[in-house]
């Protein structure tokens, strides 16, 4: 039973209600009360009134959190608290009729939260929403995937203002604008400051958790709660999209300074043996190996570009993409416009790989 009491006049939707559709990589091995995670992955449904009602526990790692919310197409972020159980009112974004309502997770591992269902009116209609896509996308990225510091359009080229995580808006990075624009699925499996290795990076200070730690998980961030592997089974891209290679500068640009030196020697070794476990979960994906126009030091994109090659000689569905202003686009968070560019660049490459929508 819900914790969660609706009013007189009020109804509670449970989280296993058939009308609800999830996106995303969701941990929910409790149906009752999934958890989400991944930035990106949201819940949609339609319903008519002038009533709803978010019920949900947050937990807070770090920032202000902030939910997306859109309904029929007009967007809003909702504050929530910085801990706890909450309900949040909606209801003043419903109009008259019916409402195609999707609450999407805005920012990464900086908080998750529990959803325990909605309130609305008694006598409202909820029906399912228009199915998923059939084509499916998963990125495995770091910041820039997550859409951090999208929403800061002012600081366009520029290093980042001053922020507290609410310009952070995942519905603007590059990776959910290039699924759109190919109409297809999304799982964001993002998070700023991860690099490829444990001990590198920004991720989880100060043990520096990286993509190699986290990459098969529902769960992976230790301060929000115990992490628990994913079942593959559940989805398969057509495309996977390794986005890694930026935050593993820190605290040492060793693929900079030392090319052929045996730490940039060992992440090459461990930026292939990560192409090849998701080549593992996933047999016929095509497998795009990019970075992205952050600035960073050429020599990370030459060094994915020498695995790219020792790949391809036993699989032709890994493939090297950079963009045309690829590691010198801006020093600071990719802004939803210029994500926006990077979005009809990777599109239009992902829909020229043969067969890449075959049923993977």
């Amino acid at each position: 039973m819900s914790k969660f009491i609706p009013g007189p006049g009020e109804r509670l939707i449970l989280p296993t209600d058939p009308c609800l559709q999830y996106s995303g990589r969701i941990d929910d091995e409790n149906p009752d009360a999934p958890v989400f995670h991944y930035v990106c992955s949201f819940i949609r449904l339609r319903l008519t009134g002038g009533l709803l009602k978010l019920a949900l526990t947050n937990i807070r790692n770090c920032w202000e959190n902030r939910l997306g919310v859109i309904v029929d197409g007009e967007q809003t972020a909702v504050l929530l608290p910085e801990s706890g159980d909450a309900v949040i009112d909606l209801s003043g974004y419903l109009h008259g009729g019916v409402n195609d309502v999707m609450i999407f997770k805005r920012q990464d591992s900086c908080h998750a939260f529990v959803f325990h269902g909605l309130i609305v009116a008694e006598n409202a209609e909820v029906s399912a929403p228009p199915a998923l896509p059939e084509r499916r996308m998963e990125v495995y990225g770091d910041s820039v995937s997550a859409g951090e510091v999208s929403e800061a359009e002012d600081y366009c080229g520029k290093v980042d203002p001053e922020h507290n995580g609410q310009y952070s808006n995942g519905w603007l990075s590059y990776a959910w604008q290039t699924a759109r624009l190919l109409n297809a699925q999304l799982h964001d499996i993002a998070q700023g400051g991860i690099s490829l290795q444990d001990g590198t990076g920004y991720f989880n200070a100060p043990d520096y958790l990286g993509m190699l730690s986290c990459w098969d998980k529902a769960a992976y961030n230790p301060f929000l709660g115990e992490r628990k592997p994913w079942d593959f089974a559940r989805y398969t891209p057509h495309v996977a999209i390794i986005a890694i290679g930026q935050n593993d500068a820190h605290p040492v640009n060793f693929m900079q300074d030392d090319f052929d030196g045996e730490q940039a020697r060992q992440w090459r070794e461990d930026y292939r043996r990560l192409v090849s476990l998701i080549r593992g979960k996933y047999p016929k994906a095509h497998i795009v190996l990019s970075t992205t126009i952050l600035g960073h030091a050429p020599q990370w994109d030459e060094a994915i570009d020498m695995v790219c090659r020792e790949l391809q000689k036993t699989d032709s569905r890994v493939h090297h993409f950079l963009y045309e202003k690829n590691g010198c686009g801006t020093p600071g968070h990719i802004r939803g416009s210029e994500a926006a560019g990077m979005a009809k660049e990777l599109a239009a490459y992902i829909d020229s790989l043969p067969g890449v929508w075959e049923d993977a």
